[in-house]
């Protein structure tokens, strides 16, 4: 039976019409050939259901769990190759990271001194490579959370259109793959069953062991190791997945409220000039991979792009790209971000501080 809630209405209608927004955005943008969709639709719902106040709850171990099921993608998508490519290019890779970390803190620094954003998110907003782990570490620093949701988000928006443009171009294709049946159907019920004990283990391991963003750090490392030993070959069932990265989208986009949206909306046109501008900066660093790597244009973007580990990586997955070297770059830019990016944040916030009073 349907429980009535504050605010008129039940949570089983809002929860139909959440499920039919998510849907129809999602469908939207997967037949646009927009990748992630399935993420972005989602959220799109949510935060259409948050403006107009009527929200659903989602449980925080659902949200971990969805968490769980993105790493599950990520350690998957981890092999040996990837190593091989990591020491061959690691002085490249090293001075990507380094250059790209450098211009997203310089941007998310000048934009808090311009006040597009209230308080310092801009600056958490702004550092790439870890788009869900720096909403929860903003969220515990004191940043407001949902505005560096739009900032990160927003930079997935970007990277994923810009990863269509390019594949279209270079690669004769859509960078989204449709309304593949793929996704619907094709449910292995072994691989179901594998991943959800990975994910399971895993987020409760990274949890326990109060790892930064553990219920996704957690299963991406015992994943990883499972996979590379060669004890399971982890194939996370995309339906699976695909739920997962609808919990994900809710749960960001329910946080939003009008007052969230107004300032978002307000500073949208400030926020995507800066992307813009971040995206032009890792596009010269993958001209600069294609071109000493002999790799193709969409493969050195994705690599180098200023999404999150865990979106570039669905991205990827609906792309006909390199994924091992994408994921290689990007998980390895990510770790430097887990380790660096909060004291670097932290640090940057200190001295907007200082200036700002």
């Amino acid at each position: 039976m349907a429980t009535p809630d504050r605010g008129g209405g039940t949570l089983l209608l809002r929860w139909a019409a959440l499920a039919v927004l998510s849907a129809g955005f999602a469908a939207a943008l997967e037949l646009a050939g927009i990748p992630a969709g399935l993420l972005l639709g989602p959220m799109l719902g949510a935060i259409l259901l948050a403006a107009a106040q009527r929200t659903v709850p989602i449980a925080r171990p659902v949200f971990y769990g969805a968490q769980a099921l993105v790493g599950c993608l990520i350690a998957g998508a981890i092999t040996t190759s990837i190593f091989t490519t990591l020491a061959d290019n690691w002085a490249l890779f090293a001075g990507v990271i380094a250059a790209t970390l450098s211009a997203s803190s310089l941007i998310g620094y000048m934009l808090s001194r311009w006040q597009v954003l209230p308080g310092t998110a801009a600056i958490w907003g702004s550092t790439p490579g870890a788009a869900t782990a720096m909403v929860l570490m903003a969220q515990a620093s004191g940043a407001d959370a949902r505005l560096v949701a739009v900032m990160t988000y927003s930079r997935v928006v970007c990277v994923a259109v810009t990863a269509s443009i390019l594949s279209a171009i270079f690669l004769g294709r859509g960078g989204g793959h449709g309304l593949s049946i793929e996704w619907v159907g094709a449910f292995n019920a072994h691989d179901a069953l594998v991943t959800i004990a990975v994910a399971g283990a895993g987020a409760v391991a990274g949890l326990a062991l109060r790892l930064p963003a553990g219920a996704l750090i957690g299963p991406i490392i015992l994943g990883s190791i499972l996979n590379l030993s060669g004890a399971i070959a982890l194939a996370p069932p995309q339906l699976l997945l695909a739920l997962g990265y609808a919990v994900v989208g809710w749960r960001i986009g329910l946080g939003f409220t009008r007052d969230t949206i107004r300032i978002a909306l307000r500073a949208l046109p400030r926020i995507l000039l800066a992307i813009g501008l971040l995206i032009l900066f890792c596009g010269g660093l993958a001209l600069l991979l294609a071109w000493r790597l002999g790799i193709d244009l969409v493969t050195a973007y994705l690599a180098t792009s200023p999404g999150g580990a865990d979106s570039v990586t669905i991205i990827a997955a609906s792309t006909q790209v390199d994924i091992a070297f994408v994921v290689a770059l990007q998980m390895v830019r990510f770790v430097t971000v887990l380790l660096v990016g909060p004291p670097l944040a932290g640090l940057l916030a200190k001295r907007f501080g200082r200036n700002a009073s």
